[in-house]
């Protein structure tokens, strides 16, 4: 780790503090700081991929989401958190005396990583973009699978609105396999993941199916969307953020 690292942590930990939300919320404060190193993580694998310069895209991952230091009122305020965060991290990255160039880089792809879009000129390089891949990619990691059913309340559904979440998520998931990234390096970490993602909802819904005695049913019925209807709440723990939220449509 670096020194620039370092302070960036100690920063990043300092003014997540300052949130009263969080105070009252240890664990979200947890999980914010989790979800932060690790997209600093995976950032940092594209970055080694990639030949962008590791130091800087550690910094971006790690200032994406800082903004969160403060409470979001409304969707719209939710939704400019990324234009917040680089608005709070630019003198900071100015302290730490890094270059102007790239410090507007950095600022440019924290900014566009919720909705796409900035408040301040910049170019949608593959270093900027890449700050929203490695935070896409780090929406469909394993531990976000048992998230994404405990919020769902999986455990307490009866069998049969089991299986339809199931469905749900299957679905929605053939949507994003085909999603392509700002870098070939994430775009194979991406699809890695999804496809984890495929194979246990897959494996889920076998076991599922198989748990009652209707031996004549096939097991594994394609899901369709007729079955499965509307579901918001699924929609938001397996929506995608920034370019990548459209690059299907």
């Amino acid at each position: 780790m670096t020194e620039r690292v370092e302070k960036a942590v100690a920063f990043l930990r300092e003014r997540l503090a300052e949130s009263p939300y969080f105070e009252e919320h240890p664990e979200k404060l947890a999980y914010r700081l989790e979800h932060t190193f690790r997209a600093a993580w995976i950032g940092r694998e594209i970055a080694q991929r990639e030949g962008f310069d590791e130091e800087e895209m550690v910094l971006a991952c790690l200032l994406h989401d800082v903004s969160y230091c403060r409470a979001f009122e409304t969707e719209e305020e939710w939704l400019d958190h990324g234009r917040a965060s680089a608005r709070i991290a630019r003198p900071f990255l100015t302290e730490l005396g890094l270059g102007t160039e790239a410090a507007e880089e950095i600022c440019y792809g924290i900014a566009i990583h919720v909705d796409g879009r900035a408040d301040f000129p910049g170019e949608k390089t593959a270093f900027a973009l890449t700050v929203g891949d490695a935070d896409n990619i780090d929406r469909f990691g394993a531990f976000r699978i048992h998230e994404t059913m405990a919020e769902a309340g999986l455990e307490k559904m009866p069998l049969e609105e089991k299986i339809r979440f199931v469905d749900g998520v299957l679905l929605r998931l053939g949507n994003h396999m085909g999603v392509a990234c700002a870098t070939d390096a994430a775009t194979a970490l991406w699809r890695d993941r999804v496809g984890f993602y495929v194979e246990y909802f897959r494996r889920l819904r076998h076991q599922l199916a198989s748990s009652t005695a209707a031996f004549e049913q096939g097991i594994m019925t394609p899901p369709s969307s007729a079955a499965t209807g509307a579901n918001a709440s699924l929609d938001r723990l397996l929506e995608l953020a920034g370019r990548m939220s459209t690059a299907k449509e």
